[in-house]
């Protein structure tokens, strides 16, 4: 079996979720950045805005005198994606969740401990669950008839593993177990939401996606007096970013339609949409519209030098334009086809145009790790080229490693770093951005044809398959197929089971990163976590 190009940027049954989130709340904060000022954020919108927000605010100092109470409201203007507005707030939350989270109290000790591993303070599961477990670390089963929302909180929990925490694994499939045998008992509209929390973890998934959920449920409860306010100011912020969306949409399919690579690789992918989405997931906040468009254009390039490697270009032709890309000089590009030499051309300015606005806007030019950047994408396409060309069969982890690169992440990670800005002296050296330093969102690695496919269809041989939405020539390798050719005793299902632990361990590292912000900055570290919820797998969820 040969292996193919690697399809970038996998696209998984998320898309119809996306689209559904389009409208919703980005934040002006969340991802590290600076609001607009003022007058370049007004709009006949925003009165209402500041009313709501001030609304909210006497909602949350009715609850400063109780923790709980407190903790919960913060919670929610999580989970509406509208905690930006009330940091004092928040910090006033975090300070009781550090008594808190040693209470008695399953929902108390959960949601500090949630709250406090998600803003990079150091609390162990030996501070929360002890207390409800027997001398064997099992959870017990009293517990099960406990509140529903301590075991979703429970639930929730478990998903911030840092690895080698056993009994936050147990605290997931108790609560899983009792949480999903207590459904049909519920009210249909707390059914629902404990459905879909557990099919879509919060820790887990797309915060537009759980906004909207969130807000619908607040909205079907009778009493509504506590989160009336929250609930305006989060329909007037998902309008907002609704036109927001629609005006960096507009710009990029100018800039798309201008460009003429369309219609120059009539083979190529025109998916416009698609890879503003990823952007759009990626780089959440008002203030940072100017960088979503700007990504989204590397995103699209991406997309159109892996067609042009699958389907348009030689071997020769491809190692030219390989070279070119490492000389970074537009006259190097002279010599391809036409098609090769606009891309080039296009990604060279569209790179160095980013790197000038970094050094403008943060006193560094990036444009030399960018180029290497790109130079590391183009020879991974390469490897996978002469794989293909030669019909050679690659070893599992050495398509693993290379699939890293070709997935499209790091390179779209190392935009992200420099357009955010943080802590540019700490990426001084080029090699902290390549592909086995740039943290990689969990399934960076596991790339489109591969995991995600894998984990998105059932189980059966006849149903794993490769659902894309492309039309490409050839075969793509995929890592199950190439696991089972080394590993010939396993079981299909063995395979799958190897993955999952693959991903899983993703998920922990990232989860190390984010949670103790050691190495990147908060900002960086939630555009990379917003890439893993992006590619997350369905059957990962199904606990």
């Amino acid at each position: 079996m040969a292996a193919a190009p690697a399809h970038i940027f996998f696209f998984t049954s998320v898309r119809p979720l996306l689209i559904s989130a389009l409208p919703a709340a980005g934040n002006a904060r969340r991802g590290g950045g600076r609001p607009l000022p003022a007058s370049k954020t007004r709009s006949p919108g925003d009165h209402d805005l500041q009313k709501s927000i001030t609304d909210v605010q006497k909602t949350l100092h009715g609850h400063l005198k109780s923790g709980r109470e407190m903790m919960a409201a913060v919670d929610n203007l999580k989970r509406l994606c509208i905690d930006h507005y009330f940091e004092e707030e928040v910090e006033s939350a975090v300070g009781a969740a550090m008594d808190l989270v040693h209470s008695d109290d399953l929902l108390e000790a959960t949601l500090s401990f949630r709250l406090l591993r998600e803003t990079g303070h150091d609390v162990s599961t030996d501070d929360v669950l002890p207390r409800f477990t027997n001398g064997a670390g099992e959870f017990s089963l009293a517990l099960s008839n406990d509140d529903i929302w301590a075991l979703l909180s429970l639930h929730d929990m478990s998903h911030l593993n840092m690895g080698e925490e056993a009994s936050l694994h147990k605290a997931k499939d108790f609560s899983s177990k009792h949480l999903a045998s207590a459904i049909r008992y519920l009210n249909p509209g707390l059914g629902r939401y404990v459905r879909q929390s557990l099919d879509h973890p919060y820790h887990l998934s797309l915060m537009q996606y759980k906004a909207r959920h969130h807000l619908s449920y607040l909205q079907s409860l009778p009493n509504r007096k506590s989160t009336a306010a929250m609930e305006e100011l989060a329909t007037a912020e998902f309008h907002l970013n609704k036109l927001l969306h629609q005006k960096e949409m507009e710009e990029v399919n100018r800039w798309w339609m201008g460009l003429g690579l369309a219609q120059e690789v009539p083979v190529a992918r025109d998916q416009v949409l698609k890879w503003y989405m990823w952007s759009m997931t990626i780089i959440q906040g008002s203030s940072f519209s100017r960088y979503r468009v700007e990504l989204t254009k590397i995103i699209s390039l991406i997309y159109i030098v892996d067609d042009l490697f699958d389907l348009v270009g030689t071997q020769e032709q491809l190692s030219l334009f390989t070279k070119a890309v490492k000389i970074w000089n537009t006259a190097a590009a002279d010599s391809l086809p036409s098609c090769m030499r606009s891309c080039y051309k296009a990604l060279y300015t569209i790179t160095t145009e980013i790197a000038d606005a970094a050094e403008k806007e943060h006193g560094m030019n990036p444009v030399n790790h960018l180029r290497k950047a790109w130079a590391e994408l183009f020879d991974g396409f390469m490897v996978e080229s002469k794989w293909l060309a030669a019909g050679l069969v690659p070893a599992a982890e050495d398509y693993l490693r290379n699939g890293v690169v070709t997935s499209g992440m790091p390179l779209a990670l190392a935009h992200v770093l420099f357009l955010l800005g943080h802590d540019h002296a700490a990426y001084s050296d080029a090699a902290k951005l390549s592909a086995d330093h740039i943290p990689r969102p969990s399934l960076a690695r596991a790339r489109s044809s591969d995991f995600g496919m894998t984990w998105a269809v059932p189980r059966s041989e006849q149903n794993i398959q490769l659902l894309d939405d492309e039309a490409q020539e050839g075969l793509d390798g995929s890592y199950r197929d190439l696991f089972l050719i080394e590993n010939p005793r396993c079981a299909a299902n063995d395979a799958e089971e190897h993955m999952r632990r693959l991903i899983v361990r993703e998920w922990e590292e990232l989860n190390r990163e984010y949670c103790r912000r050691r190495t990147f900055s908060s900002g960086f570290m939630q555009a990379c976590l917003n890439a893993a919820r992006m590619v997350r797998p369905a059957l990962l969820i199904r606990d």
